[in-house]
């Protein structure tokens, strides 16, 4: 039984790691789906920034702009597709395939209540938070 007991912890334990929020995964994904708008450093100055009718937002002041707190559930819900944006034309136009999918990971919000989303969301969420200038 002790041995059960073992074995069940060490296997909550690893799937505990499993769902780590990686933000390094994020800034590749950040440069790789995001960068080309809202520009390497997140300030919304992407080389095709230009030519957008509707400017991209700084991503390093969505804390700023909301009392000092990160939106977080509202910003999962913005890449994932669940609260579109017209900028983006709904969904995020050219990756939403990509951050859509099963909302099968949980992060939490500031006031602790899971929001459920994809592991690319929870990745890419973390470099955000990340990113964010002091108020």
């Amino acid at each position: 039984m002790r041995t059960f007991i073992i074995a069940t912890l060490a296997l909550a334990a690893l799937s505990g790691a499993a769902y780590a929020q990686d933000a390094d995964i994020g800034r590749s994904l950040y440069h790789t789906h995001c960068a080309t708008c809202h520009g390497l450093e997140g300030r919304g100055d992407g080389p095709m920034a230009g030519v957008l009718l509707i400017k991209p937002v700084n991503l390093t002041e969505l804390s700023a702009a909301n009392g000092g707190s990160f939106p977080l559930e509202r910003i999962v819900k913005r890449i994932d597709g669940r609260d579109p944006l017209v900028s983006h034309g709904s969904p995020m136009p050219v990756y939403g395939d990509y951050f859509e999918g099963v909302f099968d990971v949980p992060i939490k919000t500031p006031a602790g209540q899971p929001v459920l989303t994809s592991r690319p969301v929870v990745d890419l969420v973390t470099y955000l938070l990340e990113i964010q200038k002091p108020d």
